[in-house]
């Protein structure tokens, strides 16, 4: 059982509060999560499906946000891209559950690597996808198994760790040919719920998540999302992603350092 301090929760509510506040204007707020854990005492493994846990009702109220413009998507392609996404979660957390915990532990520098990485370029990302991309592509079936392939290697990801997975999404959405960034948006978090919940069932089912800074985190990120988007709106969007970058770099080399 790992205890849960008064100096812990209020550190965990903090930092569920600024994740749920980047998530909704910029993204990265799991990479406040995720360390905020492990600084408190959760182990690794633990630490990642609990940070799960509490990030995705935001992602579900995201998705309820976008109804309009999923409204006017292929119903058959948001059905293959979910339907691939629900297999990689999946097998993402059986992954996770099956990685021992030094072994973790040692890929963590690596993982937020990666994600900071995703993050600070994202744009210039997504720009060059959309010079590839090809209009009005049709979605022949090579294509289809293609790009089934590739969303199941992200969404995999997504279970195992997800940092940056809704930039992979939007890269895959971009080199589909879809042009219309809210639509783009409201399939990635479509995408993004399907991974995550069944990775959330699997890390419940499994026992892996610790239940008072789960809910601790739910509450914190809700009120981050909803409350704190209201003032982080207001700040110029690039101050917002500095600071993700920042933090991101800062904890990258604090776990090179702590596990190497």
């Amino acid at each position: 059982m790992i205890s849960l301090t008064l100096t812990n929760a209020i550190i965990l509510f903090i930092a569920a509060v600024l994740g749920g506040t980047l998530n909704s204007v910029a993204g990265g707020g799991s990479l406040i999560g995720f360390p905020s854990l492990i600084f408190t005492g959760v182990p690794s493994i633990q630490a990642n499906a609990t940070n799960t846990v509490a990030l995705w009702p935001g992602s579900v109220a995201s998705g309820v946000a976008y109804r309009k413009e999923l409204a006017t998507l292929r119903r058959g392609l948001t059905f293959l891209l979910s339907a691939t996404s629900l297999v990689g979660g999946v097998l993402g957390a059986l992954l996770l559950l099956h990685t021992p915990q030094s072994l973790f532990n040692h890929l963590i520098p690596f993982l937020l690597l990666i994600a900071t990485l995703l993050f600070a370029f994202s744009g210039q990302i997504t720009a060059r996808l959309r010079m590839l991309s090809i209009e009005k592509m049709r979605l022949t079936w090579p294509i289809l198994v293609i790009v089934s392939f590739v969303q199941l290697i992200i969404a995999t990801y997504g279970g195992y760790f997800g940092g940056g997975m809704g930039l992979l999404l939007l890269a895959v959405l971009a080199m589909l040919g879809m042009k219309d960034i809210h639509a783009m948006n409201g399939l990635k978090t479509v995408l993004t719920v399907a991974v995550n919940g069944v990775a959330v069932i699997t890390f419940i089912i499994a026992g892996a998540i610790v239940w008072p800074q789960a809910i601790l985190m739910i509450v914190g990120a809700i009120v981050g999302g909803y409350g704190g988007a209201y003032y982080a709106r207001k700040m110029d969007q690039r101050w917002i992603r500095v600071f993700v970058i920042v933090v991101g770099v800062c904890l990258t080399i604090y776990f090179f350092v702590r596990y190497y």
